[in-house]
């Protein structure tokens, strides 16, 4: 296959087995070293910046992406927890590794990037890691004494996942008020966040009360780039600035004119430099 030809062929479709039986859906695309995809909340590799983002790299990179538990072509073995999300991301790393015969670059963003740095900080090996904005909160800044969890966690018990995700989208991301019901003008974008709104506990649990946990991720040892963008509120930039502080050794950079929904064209470029 030549460089020409690797983003336009069909990616390759899995699954693989995590440590507690779940099966966990993933594609393959492109040639050369191996990188995985991570996605935040409300994603699938089918719905989101992953696929996007891997064509624009499957010319320098054999490109994993997979849908996180309870998403998508993937299981959701109950009951939940992080470490369960460690091991799809090991299982899938494992994949990749045995597939290219080499180390395995990964890319994390939102909470992706909180479930990459604990399984960084966990030891699973990487080659290197990339992180968008994981949502961390800042010390000194707003309340995070609000139990977003049991908020969510109510809304779908009642069945109201178009809530759940309104809730999110506004008290957590921080969008405008209005976008929920903006997003309810798309139908086929609206459907897909409401299936997969019942992970949204999923992402609260990976981000634990969203502090930064600088004893965990102090002991990573695998080379970060922390990335932001010059658009973030000030609360998630000062989280990435002590983010990068925390790990030993990792660098950080500010992407120009790019929000939380940032473009591939602007994080590519930076993931292909830094896991070359």
């Amino acid at each position: 296959m030549t460089d020409e030809t690797a983003s336009t062929v069909a990616p390759a479709v899995g699954a693989v087995s995590s440590a507690d039986g779940t099966s966990i859906a993933y594609e393959r695309s492109g040639t050369g070293p191996a990188l995985v995809l991570v996605d935040g909340a409300l994603c699938t590799r089918a719905f989101g910046p992953a696929r996007p983002l891997a064509a624009l790299l499957a010319d320098r990179f054999t490109v994993y992406a997979y849908d996180r538990r309870g998403r998508g072509e993937s299981g959701d073995r109950q009951p939940y927890a992080v470490q369960h999300e460690v091991d799809d991301l090991r299982a899938v790393i494992a994949k990749a590794a045995v597939d290219t015969g080499g180390e395995v670059n990964v890319y994390g963003s939102s909470s992706g990037a909180g479930v990459a740095l604990e399984a960084a900080a966990a030891g699973i090996p990487m080659r290197r890691l990339v992180t968008y904005e994981a949502p961390y909160i800042a010390d000194g800044w707003k309340d995070t004494s609000v139990d977003h969890l049991a908020a969510v966690q109510a809304l779908l018990a009642q069945g109201k996942n178009g809530a759940a995700v309104g809730y999110f989208l506004t008290k957590m991301v921080g969008a405008p008020a209005f976008m929920p019901a903006m997003m309810r003008l798309m139908p086929k974008v609206w459907k897909q966040l409401t299936t997969v709104a019942p992970t949204l506990p999923n992402d609260i649990r990976v981000m634990d009360g969203f502090r930064l946990p600088t004893e965990r991720l102090a002991t990573i040892a695998v080379p970060t780039l922390v990335l932001v963008g010059s658009k973030a509120a000030a609360p998630m930039r000062e989280a990435q600035e002590a983010l990068a502080a925390t790990i030993p050794g990792a660098r950080s950079d500010v992407l120009a004119g790019q929000t939380h929904q940032v473009s591939e064209k602007a994080v590519g470029p930076e993931i292909a430099a830094f896991s070359a």
